[in-house]
């Protein structure tokens, strides 16, 4: 009679125990996913408008592209292909040695030939259908970027010097030959974005990840700087705060990258 309440208590004890080690996994699963698998990133400029906002912010998947792993076997891993939209860390380093994280769209892969005719990609000599791509106007016109790269970048003030060097280098008659190992990206917005025409191949090891969706969109203005000084992150951080609610775009929320 009396053993009864105790096993009861005993019972309790454990399935409390239970839930709480149920807790702490899923706690420990959810740090797990969001440190290694996903990543978050803001746009701060319009390179890849329409297809991406200034201001969105997107979850960003980081292992369907990385080099497969012994120790992790069952996730599905691929290769880049065209079209994909990805998160790199840019090839050229900036003053103080850092390489910032840029989105762009992968243009052309190992072994393509590109070349651009008023605005329009040409792949493997077959123009491209883009819809999602802005397109060249008198107005916007660029001799270097729009009929890349038949145009010398000398005097190009946007076109790095080494890849004033490398560019001839990696030509066979009008066509630019992507390397083994790398990548060459655009962006969606041709006329204001500062890409592969500007700064070179991407190798396969600078590949972050594939922004999946917007998990949230904020109405701000473009910030061409890369790297905002802290005053301005923490400004950018107040406004966001006071803002939040009459500046979201509830409408791209969960809106798929593609």
């Amino acid at each position: 009679m009396h053993g009864k309440p105790e096993v009861k208590r005993e019972q309790e004890r454990e399935t409390r125990l239970e839930g709480f080690a149920s807790v702490c996994g899923t706690l420990v699963m959810g740090v797990f996913v969001l440190t290694f698998v996903f990543q978050n990133f803001m746009i701060p400029s319009s390179s890849m408008a329409s297809t991406l906002q200034v201001g969105d912010h997107v979850m960003v998947e980081r292992e369907m592209l990385a080099p497969p792993a012994r120790w992790m076997p069952l996730l599905p891993y691929r290769d880049l292909r065209r079209g994909d939209v990805v998160v790199f860390y840019k090839p050229i380093p900036e003053a103080d040695g850092d390489h910032i994280p840029l989105v762009k769209r992968v243009i052309g892969i190992p072994g393509d030939r590109i070349h651009l005719r008023s605005g329009v990609v040409y792949l493997n000599g077959v123009a491209q259908r883009e819809p999602q791509a802005a397109q060249t106007t008198a107005d916007t016109y660029d001799p270097y970027v729009d009929d890349f790269p038949s145009v010398s970048p000398a005097g190009h003030p946007n076109v790095t010097a080494a890849w004033s060097v490398a560019l001839p280098e990696s030509m066979q008659g009008d066509d630019l030959v992507v390397p083994a190992g790398h990548y060459f990206m655009m962006g969606d917005n041709r006329d204001r974005s500062l890409d592969s025409r500007f700064w070179g191949f991407v190798p396969r090891e600078n590949i972050i990840g594939r922004p999946l969706f917007v998990y949230w969109s904020l109405d701000v203005p473009e910030n061409n700087e890369l790297k905002p000084a802290l005053s301005e992150q923490v400004s950018s951080s107040a406004y966001a705060m006071l803002h939040f609610f009459d500046k979201t775009r509830w409408a791209r929320t969960l809106h798929r990258v593609e």
